[in-house]
C-alpha cells in the first residue's frame, strides 16, 4: 500500500467553539458536518485516489464516512487531533502504508487537483521526504504527507506550521511547501466565514451558511468589526 490519507474529525456536537460569535451551537455542528460532507464528496469523487480513512470516535461522524464508503480508525482516547493522528499513523504503518497525508475535516474549497499536487510534489525517486501546506494565515498546518509514513511526529495546533517544517528540516529528507488556496482555508473564526463566503457558491457548507442568512447577519451583528465589515450604527 502505497499511501492512506488520514482525515481526523473529533465530532460534531461542540464543535468549532471560535465560531460562536457568529453561530450558535446548533449551527456549528450542522456547519461543521457540511464541511466533512464536503471534504469527504472531494475525495469520493477523486479518481485513482490513495486509500482515504476517517480518524474518530464519533458514531455520527462514522456514519457519514461510512456512506462515502471510507474506511474508519478509531479514536479511542478522544485525547485530541495529535494523539489520533499518531495513533492512526501507527496503524498504518502497521497495514504496510508507505506514506500518509493528513487533510482536516473543515477545508469545504479542497480540491481533487489540489490533492494530487500534494502527492506529485514529492517525486516518486524521493523514497523518503514530505509535503506541508499551510493555513492561509501561515500559522496552521493543513495537509501533511509523509514518506514513511512516520518520518517525524506531527503536533497540531494555532501554530503548528513552524514546528512542523523544524521537524522536516532536522529529519534530512527532502521537503517542500505548496501554498493551496482551498486547502488554505480551514473554517476556525468568523474571519474564515466571510473569507469562505466571498468565493463562488460550489459547496454545501457555503449553501448552509447563505440559507441562514449569515452575510447579512455577520453585516450587522457583533461580529462585524471582527469580520473587517463596516459596523453600522
Amino acid at each position: 500500500m502505497d499511501c492512506i490519507i488520514l482525515i481526523p474529525m473529533k465530532g460534531f456536537v461542540g464543535a468549532k467553539q471560535r465560531l460562536s460569535p457568529a453561530l450558535d451551537p446548533e449551527e456549528r455542528s450542522a456547519l461543521a458536518a457540511a464541511m466533512l460532507d464536503d471534504v469527504l464528496a472531494v475525495f469520493a469523487g477523486w479518481r485513482d485516489r490513495p486509500a482515504v480513512a476517517v480518524v474518530t470516535g464519533d458514531s455520527a461522524v462514522r456514519s457519514a464516512a461510512q456512506s462515502h464508503g471510507f474506511d474508519i480508525i478509531e479514536d479511542r482516547e478522544c485525547a485530541g487531533e495529535t494523539a489520533a493522528i499518531a495513533e492512526a499513523t501507527s496503524i498504518a504503518v502497521g497495514l504496510g502504508a508507505a506514506s500518509t497525508m493528513v487533510i482536516p475535516a473543515d477545508v469545504p474549497l479542497v480540491t481533487s487537483t489540489e490533492l494530487q499536487a500534494v502527492l506529485a510534489a514529492l517525486p516518486p525517486s524521493h523514497k523518503r521526504g514530505s509535503v506541508l501546506v499551510p493555513a492561509g494565515d501561515g500559522r496552521g498546518t493543513n495537509a501533511v504527507l509523509r514518506r514513511p509514513a512516520d518520518l517525524f511526529p506531527l503536533r497540531f495546533g494555532n501554530d503548528s506550521f513552524k514546528p512542523h517544517q523544524r521537524a522536516a528540516q532536522v529529519s534530512g529528507c527532502p521537503s517542500s511547501v505548496l501554498q493551496l488556496p482551498g486547502i488554505g482555508l480551514d473554517v476556525d473564526n468568523p474571519a474564515d466565514l466571510a473569507a469562505l463566503l466571498r468565493e463562488p457558491v460550489r459547496t454545501r457548507s457555503q449553501r448552509l451558511l447563505l440559507s441562514w442568512n449569515l452575510p447579512e447577519r455577520l453585516a450587522t451583528g457583533g461580529a462585524a468589526t471582527a469580520l473587517g465589515a463596516p459596523a453600522t450604527s
